[in-house]
């Protein structure tokens, strides 16, 4: 019995390691993700790219990217989600250094495009290890990792402001996050959880016959609502700063600020949203969410000055920050793998919409109002798709109904 007790004890020692691990993935995926989108009219001036070059540099990171999130999807059910992040991660670091030191436009673009082959990659292993975590815990907890990606983002966001206000060169500006995210990843990356515990170890063709299994109609609709956030998110994340300096008159050192105000309230929002899932359910978080978030995107659309687009986006970020979380716990609960399918191919759409934001924000690059208030339109669709986030869970592979894990105090 005390034998039984102490491996009891030692799994549940590894389950709280794995989650603190995760989450400083999530954070230090923030930080970087951040420190290069709030500079981006600084990489223009810098590099002489007229938007038309600029916006197919940044549709060309969602679709690179989406090809690192499938590349990850078939990597993790042989070594895990682990593995794979622990070696990603660094790697994203090392091309935003990479970008931000760049001698001309064909390096930057190479940068370019790892950068999106890496991000892809460490969003579909983060998610999945946040899903374990919540599957070990038997309880919401995806919303909490995304407000650690936002605070991170914060700090990035404020810390860009400052190198815009002191002219501070690029590679400087990005040695800094990229250095510090480095330390963290490496030092945290040997405690993300193994594959040991993202599942029971099925055989490969347990493995085919469960990933066959994963029904492709429900992730299909989560996958819509997560394509309509990205589209807003998409421009708010890479636009915003461009949007206040260009058609609304802001200084340097107070565009970035916008993707700052939407982060603060998108860490807000998910701080305290996983309590209100499990009070009011998913489905109701995301439709009250999908309403305040077209509100907010519609208020930035019609702002006349930089003051109130910066609490549009604020207002936008405090709705949307619940429907990728609840995505991927929606997904985890749809793999009787385990060993996030489910959520690799939920994040796939997540670049889908950043492909379609970047389209659209960069057709209408003169006025990109526009793009903010097709934002607020597509809300609609996620309020249309809020029930689909709480699908009945499928039973695991071995299993013939769902049997919850125990869950860690």
């Amino acid at each position: 019995m005390f034998r039984g007790g102490a491996v009891t004890a030692e799994i549940d020692r590894q389950a709280r390691r794995g989650r603190l691990a995760a989450y400083a993935a999530f954070g230090v995926q923030g930080l970087s993700f951040a420190a290069l989108v709030t500079r981006i009219p600084e990489i223009q001036k810098a590099h002489h790219l007229s938007d038309g070059t600029l916006a197919l540099v940044l549709l060309a990171v969602p679709v690179v990217a989406g090809v690192g999130s499938v590349l990850a999807g078939t990597l993790m059910p042989r070594y895990g989600s682990g593995p794979v992040l622990r070696v990603a991660q660094p790697l994203v670091l090392l091309s935003i250094l990479a970008i931000g030191v760049a001698p001309g436009n064909p390096a930057l673009y190479a940068a370019t495009a790892l950068f999106g082959l890496f991000v892809g990659a460490v969003d579909a292993s983060m998610n999945a290890q946040a899903v374990t975590a919540e599957t070990r815990y038997g309880k919401s907890l995806l919303t909490g990792f995304h407000a650690i990606w936002s605070a991170a983002g914060i700090l990035a966001g404020l810390w860009i402001a400052l190198a815009n206000r002191v002219d501070m060169g690029l590679g400087t500006g990005f040695a800094v996050p990229a250095v510090l995210g480095l330390v963290v990843s490496l030092s945290s990356g040997h405690r993300l959880y193994p594959r040991a515990m993202e599942s029971a170890g099925p055989s490969g063709d347990q493995l085919r016959a469960a990933a066959k299994r994963v029904p492709w109609r429900p992730i299909v609709v989560i996958g819509v609502a997560v394509t309509c956030m990205y589209i807003a998110d998409s421009a708010t994340s890479s636009y915003s700063a461009k949007y206040l300096k260009d058609d609304l008159h802001a200084a340097g050192a107070v565009a970035p600020l916008a993707y700052v105000a939407y982060q603060v309230c998108m860490m807000l929002s998910r701080t305290g949203a996983d309590f209100v899932v499990r009070a009011y359910g998913a489905a109701r978080v995301v439709a009250v969410g999908a309403v305040i978030g077209g509100l907010g995107l519609l208020a930035a659309a019609l702002a006349p000055d930089p003051a109130v687009a910066i609490a549009g986006f604020a207002v936008a970020g405090l709705g949307l920050a619940v429907v990728v979380p609840t995505s991927f716990s929606a997904a985890g609960r749809l793999d009787p793998t385990g060993l996030g399918i489910a959520v690799a191919r939920v994040n796939v759409f997540n670049y889908v919409g950043f492909v379609l934001g970047a389209v659209i924000a960069g057709a209408v690059a003169s006025v990109l109002w526009i793009a903010y208030a097709v934002g607020a339109a597509l809300t609609l669709v996620i309020l249309g798709a809020a029930r689909g986030f709480e699908p009945a869970p499928l039973a695991r592979v071995g299993q013939d109904a769902p049997v919850a894990e125990r869950p860690v105090a």
